[in-house]
């Protein structure tokens, strides 16, 4: 038994030193206009989806030509009866079996101090065929287990689909998963049995991105509040189990925007990084791994 203990703990030991050798660039940066402050990429099997917070919030559809995105004529406006519902999309968990989920943080002050996060639960199907929320919301969850703001991303843990999540604040920050069949249903993520698992991660999560292949969860994030670009690719699994983020690699891009959010594309070698600056919000990233 302890032979095989050590087997493991240098096998673990040899893949985290090649992951740690993980490098990212810029190599071509786009300005991309009608989405107002860009927050966020969904990647889709082989489907580009943009989204912000123009005078309402929208869900763009791109394909990407060459090294740019092009608009694929497809708009979502995230409205129901005409009203802005999802003002603020901060993420979207689709894996293409479970239900959908759309996440928004409304601003409760003019400072920015209190934030009330909401994540939905959508019909995307029917949203994309009819271009807005009507007919379309199957449940709004108040994400009350959060500490500040919800940005969800399906991971898979444990050959089960997860709904995650994390933090946007300076301290005390968590990344949770979330049960999907229970979310769905859900009034409250703080219901029993909704939250599954935790851990602590460090400040200014803006994004998630799951990487399957490798058992990588990837936190977008700024260095500092609002500004600056930072790319924590952590072991999901070990982070898990100590309950703490456990880092492969950190990864800071010497922009001094607001990293809103990233995919990886077709492989992990090349993905799109968005900004909610007015220029240069769409940027594709070279990965070496």
């Amino acid at each position: 038994m302890k032979t095989i203990i050590i087997a493991l703990l240098l096998l673990f030991s040899v893949q985290t030193a090649f992951l740690s050798d993980i490098s990212m660039k810029l190599v071509h940066p786009q300005t991309v206009d009608s989405l107002g402050a860009c927050q966020g990429v969904s990647f889709q099997q082989g489907r580009l989806f943009v989204y912000g917070d123009r005078e309402v919030g929208v869900i763009r559809e791109y394909r990407l030509h060459a090294d740019s995105l092009q608009f694929a004529g497809k708009e979502i406006r995230l409205t129901m009866n005409g009203r802005d519902l999802i003002n603020h999309p901060t993420g979207i968990a689709f894996n293409g079996q479970d239900p959908v989920f759309i996440g928004n943080s409304i601003r409760l002050n003019a400072e920015g101090t209190l934030w009330k996060a909401v994540i939905y639960c959508v019909d995307w199907a029917g949203l994309q065929n009819t271009g807005t929320l009507d007919g379309n919301l199957i449940n709004t969850i108040e994400d009350d287990a959060c500490i500040q703001g919800t940005r969800p991303e399906y991971i898979q843990y444990g050959n089960k689909w997860y709904v995650a999540t994390a933090d946007y604040g300076g301290k005390n920050n968590e990344v949770r998963l979330y049960d999907p069949v229970l979310l769905k249903t859900a009034a409250k993520t703080s219901e029993k049995n909704v939250l599954y698992k935790k851990f602590s991660c460090s400040p200014w999560v803006q994004n998630l991105h799951w990487v399957k292949d490798q058992g990588i969860l990837v936190l977008i994030q700024n260095q500092v509040e609002g500004r600056k670009w930072r790319f924590s690719f952590l072991d999901l699994e070990q982070s898990l189990k100590t309950g703490k983020e456990a880092v492969i690699r950190v990864i800071d891009i010497d922009r001094n925007d607001e990293l809103e959010g990233f995919t990886f594309l077709d492989s992990a070698s090349k993905g799109i990084a968005t900004t909610s600056s007015r220029r240069d919000n769409i940027n594709l990233v070279q990965v070496t791994w």
